[in-house]
């Protein structure tokens, strides 16, 4: 059997389509994970990336950082956070975040950079503050690279958050788990393709965001 009849399979079977186990409760449960962890990461990236970015400080070791946080496993980190505080969401949410805050963090240090002094200098021999500066003048023009770190983090995460089917959760990662322990091959194939049609989702949803909130003058820089 080839991937493709693995996939018919497993989607044409109306039993997948119903109950705890049914994939609308799993897809739902995995978006959960996802904008949950997604949220913490941003709570912290953003700040830091738009305050560091604004002030030119900090900025190599923010590189430092981020580099360390990348280097980190998720699934060891996983396993690290279920020995010290036991099973639940949060150990699964901790390396989620991990994972996240690094693109974010970084591409928000950088758009903000990367803005032109001019209106910035500018704005400032008008006398207007410093916060208004920063939101009124750098994050709209930093806007397309500040979402394409978030976009970057969000599908990292909608890919990772399989695991927490590995410490008692549900998610799209139950099918896959579940899967390889009953050698059910079609189930570890549909759930591997939901969590794809997941991460294209979320890509086209950061499109749509982009259209809507980046200036027209912006998008054609």
């Amino acid at each position: 059997m080839n991937v493709l009849t693995f996939v018919d399979a497993f989607f044409s079977d109306s039993a997948h389509w119903h109950g705890y186990d049914g994939i609308p409760q799993r897809f739902r449960e995995h978006l959960q994970y996802s904008l949950l962890a997604l949220a913490v990461a941003a709570a912290i990236g953003l700040p830091v990336g738009l305050l560091t970015g604004h002030t030119g400080r900090g900025g190599n070791a923010l590189a430092l950082l981020a580099n360390a946080a990348r280097a980190l496993p998720s699934f060891g980190l996983l396993v690290l956070a279920v020995l010290l505080i036991g099973f639940g969401l949060l150990p699964v949410m901790i390396p989620l975040v991990v994972l996240a805050v690094p693109p974010i963090l970084v591409t928000t240090y950088e758009a903000v950079r990367s803005v032109d002094p001019a209106p910035v200098d500018a704005a400032r021999g008008m006398g207007m503050h410093e916060s208004r500066i920063l939101f009124r003048v750098e994050v709209p023009v930093a806007l397309p690279l500040i979402l394409s770190g978030l976009r970057s983090a969000a599908v990292q995460i909608v890919s990772t958050a399989t695991i927490a089917a590995y410490v008692g959760l549900g998610g799209l990662g139950r099918y896959i788990v579940d899967g390889l322990y009953q050698r059910d091959y079609e189930k570890v194939v549909g759930g591997a393709t939901l969590v794809a049609v997941l991460a294209l989702l979320t890509l086209a949803a950061f499109w749509a965001v982009g259209r809507l909130a980046v200036s027209p003058g912006v998008h054609r820089r």
